[in-house]
């Protein structure tokens, strides 16, 4: 079989990453670009006599050097080892979206247009020529719907017919006689050296007349170098007496005008558009004070209903890991091993897999909020309370939103932000989001003391993250992090039904990494738990004068003031910082230590807290220091443990002052 490479690029929000799960279904894998924290979707699938790897490339508007994600994908794109770039547009916005499409056609690549989501386009009465827009274009455009696969085998026999052409032979531009003339100019002198022709020479002229940074430091490694330089100058100064304006300008005005072009000949729209469902439904999701409420709404209704449908399986899951543990202990029988099996391993990774239809929901409810086009105005709508109270923009609240799946991806997802302040400032913030490693400690606390109002406390540790960023953003905004935002325009993507098999591999993802993390963090840590439990220095069999209880014992009193100050506490925080869930590992581990202790970790922590304290030790764990991996990716992202460590004792001590308050406000009022 013969093996294809092939990219799937294109704007944001227009089912790029639909038609790659479609296409590759359950045959992908997710990890980072070589030497890049950006993430790489790539996937296998058979089609005829072809072998296809497809890699769901960065979504993009454009290919310039200003962020990872649009140098990832003009890298690619330039790699001699891609057959094809599929370039999938939303036909009902098809003038932006080509803009990306015109960049590409600079580059060389070997093209096929995927007009996806053309029922909005019919609705808006937006008529497209395929058949002329492919001439006019140059290489094929292919009418497709990702959500059913309708017009998929097309689209595939288009690529394999245009992986048969070398690149750039059929793609038309055409930017008008003036700049067409300069550029020829300019391109004469670039053909000259031969290692500049690794891409077409118009790239390479148009970016130099861009100020492509990257661009240029290339161009200045060649031998004629100063000549190149020399001629971009004097043809950058020309367009600007001829225009009145900068060149980089006059290239954009170029492609636009080639789009506009391309537009009147081959689609037919009406005079004045429709209002489409999105503008209605927008006019109320969207409004200045209704959105907040509905927010809210939203998120309450998911958490009532993760714990409503949740308890009854989480049951379950706890009853059965309850008869495996008997099963093991009558099987093993008393000593050292039946203890490590039954009270390290079944009671820390069991403690933690009990959550699991509770992790699961939250992700298929997240899911669905972010694959129907809600979440995008979510961060709409907090983005104008964050300028205002902040002086932050919205792009900033993007990473906190993914910060409630994981921080880690949350932390990566800054880098896209221009002000390199603002990006600092948003890695600061993205630790206070309650990211889905936390719910396993809630849902202990809830079951425990707040099983009638689970839904409502749920919404409040969310909302009481979101605050508390706020706050402290102000705060740094103000002291450490002075300065004007850049500005930021955000799209919103059109509403539309989540397709199930999307929503599922989303969700089947997330849960994969929770599950990896728990055959192996989790594991390693109850086990390390579990020795320092049983070693007993003084001899004895009480629990606190283990390792384990000696060190928890001797940092309990410094937890004292928030309410919770016991050993098991001291030494659930601590265990803690390897990764959030080992917090519930550690009291499940716990748990099986107390012989007489016959409702495991829900007897626990009746004993050790109280509704205030929970509550308290829940703000905590919402809001001190990420796990390692966290810690880890700061320290990746900006090359240098003083960010990682700063992040630390600011999300420490704002721990400390939340909870301080939390607790002893609500002694105060008679909450003890």
């Amino acid at each position: 079989m013969k093996k294809l490479i092939v990219g799937l690029a294109g704007n944001p929000n227009v089912g790029k990453t639909t038609v790659f799960n479609q296409l590759t279904g359950m045959r992908q894998h997710v990890g980072n670009w070589p030497g890049k924290t950006v993430e790489r979707a790539e996937g296998h699938f058979t089609h005829g006599n072809y072998e296809y790897d497809v890699v769901d490339l960065p979504g993009n508007y454009a290919l310039s050097a200003h962020s990872m994600e649009e140098i990832v994908s003009r890298d690619f794109i330039v790699d001699d080892d891609s057959d094809v770039i599929v370039n999938v547009v939303d036909a009902a916005n098809l003038e932006r979206n080509l803009y990306l499409t015109v960049q590409m056609m600079e580059l060389g690549a070997n093209l096929v247009l995927a007009l996806n989501m053309n029922d909005f386009a019919k609705k808006k009465d937006h008529i497209i020529d395929i058949d002329l827009m492919s001439e006019l274009l140059g290489f094929s455009v292919v009418e497709i719907n990702a959500k059913n696969k309708d017009g998929f085998d097309v689209l595939l026999s288009a690529v394999e017919k245009a992986a048969s052409k070398p690149k750039n032979t059929s793609a038309k531009l055409s930017y008008g006689d003036e700049l067409k003339e300069h550029l020829g100019d300019l391109q004469e002198l670039i053909e000259r050296d031969n290692k500049l022709l690794d891409v077409p020479s118009i790239w390479t002229a148009i970016k130099l007349l861009e100020k492509d940074s990257i661009v240029i430091q290339k161009v200045q490694q060649s031998s004629i170098s100063s000549q190149i330089m020399a001629e971009t100058d004097k043809v950058a100064g020309h367009l600007h007496t001829i225009y009145k304006e900068g060149a980089e300008e006059v290239v954009a005005n170029a492609r636009y005008a080639f789009i506009d072009g391309l537009m009147a000949e081959a689609v037919k729209r009406p005079a004045v558009e429709k209002e489409t469902i999105t503008d209605k439904i927008d006019k109320i999701v969207t409004n200045r004070i209704l959105a907040p409420f509905i927010f809210i709404i939203l998120m309450w209704a998911m958490f009532q209903l993760t714990f409503t449908v949740g308890a009854p399986f989480q049951d379950m899951i706890d009853q059965a890991f309850g008869m495996l543990s008997e099963w093991v202990a009558t099987f093993l029988g008393d000593g050292l091993l039946s203890s490590f099996v039954c009270d390290g391993i079944i009671g820390g990774v069991g403690g933690v897999l009990t959550f699991l239809p509770i992790i699961i929901l939250m992700f298929l409810f997240l899911s669905i909020l972010e694959d129907c086009g809600y979440l995008a105005r979510a961060a709409f709508t907090l983005d104008k309370i964050m300028h205002k109270i902040v002086g932050l923009h919205g792009k900033a609240f993007i990473p906190m939103i993914l910060g409630f799946g994981c921080g880690v991806p949350a932390i990566m997802a800054t880098r896209t932000m221009e002000n390199e302040g603002d990006r600092m400032l948003a890695m600061m913030l993205v630790p206070f989001m309650s990211c889905t490693a936390r719910l396993p400690i809630y849902a202990i606390f809830v079951a425990a003391f707040f099983a009638d109002n689970g839904g409502n406390v749920l919404l409040a540790i969310y909302l009481l993250g979101i605050v508390v960023a706020l706050i402290v953003a102000a705060i740094l905004k103000r002291t450490m992090f002075k300065g004007l935002s850049t500005p930021f325009v955000m799209e919103l993507p059109t509403y539309k039904v989540p397709s199930l098999k999307g929503v599922l591999l989303h969700t089947w993802e997330k849960v994969k990494g929770f599950l990896r993390k728990a055959g192996t963090i989790i594991l390693a840590c109850s086990i390390v738990l579990w020795i320092l439990q049983n070693i007993f220095p003084y001899g004895g069999s009480d629990p606190q004068m283990s390792l384990l209880g000696m060190i928890g014992t001797a940092i309990a009193p410094i937890f004292a003031p928030l309410g919770f100050g016991t050993w098991q506490a001291a030494v659930a925080i601590i265990a803690g910082l390897a990764a959030k869930e080992v917090v519930v590992a550690t009291f499940g581990t716990l748990a099986g230590m107390e012989e007489d202790d016959e409702e495991g970790i829900t007897n626990l922590i009746h004993d050790t807290f109280t509704p205030l304290s929970a509550f308290s030790f829940m703000a905590f764990t919402l809001l001190y220091t990420p796990c390692f991996a966290a810690i880890g990716a700061i320290k990746q992202e900006t090359n240098s443990y003083k960010w990682a460590l700063t992040m630390c004792a600011i999300t420490l001590v704002t721990a400390f002052i939340v909870s301080f308050l939390i607790y002893n406000i609500g002694l105060l009022a008679g909450f003890g």
